[in-house]
């Protein structure tokens, strides 16, 4: 029986809690209650989860500190969709109070960060919403803070916990009508759920694989990686200044794979950011350190030296802040979407950068940070044109430097194509962000794709393969075709003072196909301006806009 754990012990439960979502990952996907095949909540949770992994196996530390700081940053940069930012900021919340244990956490220490972390969760959303993950998370920490002087051992503390969020589970469909129509649970909930079954397990020791789940790492952009976050930093940030890159060749006949060994812990005393791999035909070396002599003699000792280069980054950083400065405008806009034809009009519309990124796959909190960073502006107005993503892009201010990050709530792409007309370089940015979410007012979006399952939804029978029509809320048409299901969702979504309807075809849709819809609908309604374009997006048929 665990009367305590330690900090390796949490290293452990944080693993086996990602895994067990990554293996129940389908399950929780096959919960949501729109019948959409969109980017699902276990996909989301478990990306994010996968992203605080990838920073924990790469923390060296066994302090509490260290791993929970890991936990923490690592769930906050790879947050996706909004059950991915709610677990996030249980795990910060949850890891601000294991973090100040010095050795040991008992059950009252796991009570009180639990309660922490559903303190911070619901800080994080502006208007909570009992019968979700949030519900769930409330429920568990409450319990848990009254049970931990009795249940002094972390096995039957689980089990008290565990057993309190499966009546929370319950209970969402009573609190959450939209749940008790579909007949399911919150999947958010399943997804916390599960990972706080991963942590039991390991305690228990079940026979659950505990390693980590592997992230997808980028890309490197040269053969030895840039250094773009380092000449990103301030100067005084620069610990260790000369980036000293080489290739060992023609090995002397007394150098071992041990001596490549020795090698790369002798650079590691010299700095960080060592790459020192290969062997006794070629060895790679790439050192960040304020002795590149001392690196390029410690070669020397095993072999010749090929290519060597040495770079100053205090100086690069100097020359790139100059040039940036130099550079950098006031504002700039940043639009998510998916779509080849959708880019391209954000493209006319003057926003900077695109990030691919929608219903199939809701971009990161990181992900945000990182591409409004790569627009040389003060301010950026984000475009998250899914309500599933506007509360990662509000995350992602807290991850930006030197930068004001103002998010236009847009929930569709009619959204932001109004919101993005409405910039002005002219005026200020209050006055642009007033402008731009005032134009929200002015336009009506629908969405026309599939269902994916079977449900009783919004007052409709729905079959698998149905062509339904939606709006931000609800669903308004089906039919068994595209044409209809356009039809009879315009007719749900017009009023009489709208005077332009436009559509915009996505993938699987002809530009015939949507020439003569486009007819037909002007036929109709013969008061207002009708328009189509290529939108090339996956997943939908038809996007529509009215204003």
């Amino acid at each position: 029986m665990h009367k305590t754990i330690n900090s390796i012990e949490f290293r452990k439960m944080i693993l086996v809690g990602a895994k067990q979502l990554e293996l129940n990952r389908a399950k929780v996907d096959a919960l949501n209650v729109f019948p959409v095949p969109d980017g699902d909540t276990g996909t989301n949770m478990s990306l994010t989860m996968q992203s605080a992994v990838r920073e924990l196996t790469a923390c060296p530390s066994n302090s509490f500190a260290e791993i929970c700081s890991s936990v923490s940053k690592g769930a906050l940069k790879g947050a996706r969709g909004n059950s991915g930012v709610i677990l996030s900021q249980i795990l910060k919340g949850i890891c601000s109070v294991l973090g100040k244990c010095e050795k040991e956490a008992d059950t009252k220490t796991f009570a009180k960060a639990m309660e922490q972390g559903t303190k911070v969760a619901y800080g994080a959303v502006s208007v909570p919403k009992e019968g979700t993950i949030l519900t769930v998370i409330r429920m568990m920490s409450e319990h848990a803070v009254k049970v931990a002087s009795k249940k002094k051992n972390f096995e039957d503390f689980f089990k008290e916990v565990i057993a309190e969020g499966e009546k929370a589970l319950a209970l969402t469909p009573q609190l959450l009508p939209v749940l008790k129509k579909a007949g399911v649970v919150d999947s958010g909930g399943v997804g916390l759920m599960t990972i706080i079954k991963g942590f039991a397990s390991e305690l228990s020791g079940e026979e659950i694989p505990d390693t980590p789940v592997e992230a997808e790492q980028p890309a490197s952009e040269s053969e030895f990686g840039d250094n773009s976050a380092i000449l990103a930093m301030d100067i005084s940030e620069i610990e260790y200044a000369y980036c000293t890159e080489f290739f060992i060749i023609n090995m002397k006949k007394s150098t071992t794979l041990s001596a490549i060994d020795r090698l790369r812990e002798r650079l590691m005393g010299l700095g960080d950011s060592v790459i020192c791999i290969g062997d006794l035909d070629l060895v790679k070396v790439h050192v960040h350190t304020n002795q590149p002599g001392k690196a390029l003699s410690y070669a020397l000792e095993l072999g010749e030296l090929d290519r060597p280069k040495i770079e100053n980054m205090l100086e690069q950083n100097r020359q790139m802040k100059a040039q940036l400065e130099a550079e950098r405008k006031e504002m700039g806009m940043l639009a998510i979407c998916t779509g080849s034809g959708l880019s391209d009009i954000f493209k006319d519309l003057s926003v900077d950068r695109i990030i691919e990124g929608g219903q199939t796959m809701n971009p990161s909190a990181s992900d945000i940070a990182t591409a409004a960073q790569k627009i040389n502006a003060e301010h950026i107005f984000v475009f998250p044109n899914n309500k599933n993503i506007i509360l990662a892009a509000e995350q992602a201010k807290n991850l930006v430097d030197n930068q004001t990050i103002h998010v236009i709530p847009t929930k569709n792409v009619p959204q932001g194509f109004a919101a993005a007309l409405e910039f002005n370089p002219e005026v200020s940015a209050e006055e642009n962000k007033t402008n731009m979410i005032h134009a929200l007012d002015n336009v009506k979006a629908g969405q026309v794709t599939y269902a994916v399952r079977n449900t009783s939804l919004n007052g409709f029978s729905i079959k698998e393969g149905d062509i339904i029509g939606l709006d931000d809320k609800k669903i308004l048409a089906k039919s068994h075709s595209v044409e209809e299901t356009v039809l009879k969702l315009i007719a749900r979504m017009k009023e009489d003072f709208h005077q332009m309807i436009t559509l915009y075809y996505g993938e699987e849709v002809k530009e015939e196909e949507a020439e003569a819809l486009c007819a037909s609908i002007a036929e109709k309604y013969p008061d207002c301006d009708v328009d189509f374009h290529n939108g090339g997006q996956s997943v939908y048929y038809y996007i529509l806009s009215l204003e």
